[in-house]
C-alpha cells in the first residue's frame, strides 16, 4: 500500500515532463518559422528596395531665391551664351523639380534612347543607366501659359544670335516674298525634330509638339549637340538654308 503513492506521483511527474517537452518543441518550432519568415521578409525587401536617390536635385521652383543655385544657373548659362532661352542647364547625373513632380534626367534619356532606338544597358540593383556618353548637359525650358512650341524654339535661337553677335529681325522667321520659308524658319522646322517635349507628371515623352500644358511639360535640349550644329551655320548667307523635311544643309553655290 506504501508504494502505490510513489507510483501516482511518477506518472504525474512523467505527465509533466511530457507537456514541458511537448510545449519546448511547439515553443522552438514557433520561434524557428517566425525567424524563418523574418529572413524570407528582408529578403524580399532586398530584391525590390530601390536605392534612395543621391543625384543633386535642381529644383527649378527655387531658383530666383536661393542665391548658389541662381549663380549655378547663371554660370551654367554663360558658357553656352543663353539666358531667356531656358529655364535650366541640368547634367545627364542629376534630377530636375518643377511643382511637385521630381523627374532624373536619366530617366529622361533612357526614353529618349530608346525613342531613337538606341540600346540601354541598366543596373537592376543601383538603377544607374550605362551608356558609353560622357556627362552631358541639357537645357530645360519650363512651358509656361500662352507659349508654344514655334516660339519656345525662336526665343531659343535669339539667345544664340545675341551671343554671337548677330541681331535677328522681330519678323525673322516669317516666310519670304513668294512664300517661301525665311533661314530663320528653316532652322525651327528642323530644331522640332531635334529636341524633346517631357511630361514631368506623367513620366513620358509627350508626341504631341503642339499640345502643351503649363508647367507639366519641360523641353529637353541637348546643348552640346545642338550647338555643334548651329556653329556650322553661315548666318551672313542664312536664308540660302534648304530643309526638305528631315535634312538641313546649305548648298554650295
Amino acid at each position: 500500500m506504501p508504494r502505490k503513492p510513489v507510483k501516482k506521483a511518477n506518472r504525474v511527474i512523467g505527465v509533466i515532463i511530457v507537456v514541458l517537452v511537448v510545449v519546448g518543441a511547439f515553443t522552438g518550432f514557433k520561434f524557428l518559422m517566425k525567424q524563418k519568415s523574418k529572413l524570407e521578409t528582408q529578403k524580399g525587401n532586398e530584391k525590390i528596395q530601390i536605392p534612395s536617390n543621391t543625384e543633386p536635385i535642381i529644383d527649378y521652383n527655387k531658383i530666383k531665391e536661393n542665391k548658389e543655385l541662381k549663380e549655378l544657373m547663371q554660370q551654367r548659362k554663360a558658357q553656352y551664351g543663353v539666358d531667356k532661352g531656358v529655364d535650366i542647364i541640368a547634367q545627364s547625373n542629376e534630377s530636375i523639380k518643377i511643382g511637385d513632380s521630381t523627374v532624373s534626367m536619366q530617366e529622361i534619356l533612357e526614353k529618349i534612347r530608346l525613342k531613337s532606338g538606341d540600346i540601354v544597358e541598366k543596373d537592376l540593383k543601383s538603377q544607374d543607366v550605362t551608356t558609353k556618353d560622357k556627362i552631358e548637359s541639357f537645357g530645360i525650358h519650363v512651358v509656361q501659359p500662352g507659349e508654344n512650341i514655334w516660339n519656345i524654339h525662336l526665343t531659343f535661337l535669339k539667345d544664340y544670335f545675341d551671343h554671337k553677335g548677330v541681331q535677328l529681325s522681330p519678323r525673322s522667321d516669317e516666310p519670304l516674298e513668294g512664300g517661301s520659308s525665311s533661314g530663320v524658319g528653316k532652322i525651327l522646322k528642323f530644331s522640332e525634330h531635334t529636341v524633346n517635349i517631357y511630361n514631368i507628371r506623367e513620366h513620358k515623352l509627350d508626341v504631341n509638339l503642339n499640345l502643351i500644358f503649363p508647367l507639366t511639360k519641360v523641353v529637353v535640349y541637348n546643348m552640346d549637340q545642338i550647338f555643334a550644329f548651329l556653329d556650322l551655320i553661315d548666318y551672313k548667307h542664312v536664308n540660302r538654308i534648304q530643309f526638305d523635311g528631315e535634312t538641313l544643309w546649305m548648298p554650295s553655290n
